[in-house]
């Protein structure tokens, strides 16, 4: 499994960074995603990815401890779909 650290890391060896200018890099193109993302912009990576906001309206559910109908509100909740290139990668 690889982590942010390890990401960080990888980043470091592999570019001959220090740590943190490793690690720096690592937040700046996260806090980009979100931030794009947060906006309601769609942020696609070439041969990575689409990240962006779905959009889930109000709707009714049940509560499954007592059965009873609740009000669900609306929401809006993060999407990523891989590229071709990347599902083909791992398949």
């Amino acid at each position: 499994m690889i982590n942010k650290a390890n990401l960080i890391e990888k980043v470091q060896e592999e570019n001959d960074f220090t740590k943190a200018q490793a690690e720096q890099i690592v937040d700046m193109i996260f806090d980009c995603i979100v931030d794009e993302v947060k906006k309601g912009s769609t942020v696609s990576v070439a041969g990575f990815g689409i990240f962006e906001a779905k959009k889930r309206a109000a709707r009714m559910g049940r509560n499954p401890k007592t059965g009873e109908t609740i009000q669900i509100k609306a929401s809006t909740s993060p999407k990523f779909r891989p590229a071709k290139a990347f599902k083909e990668a791992v398949n």
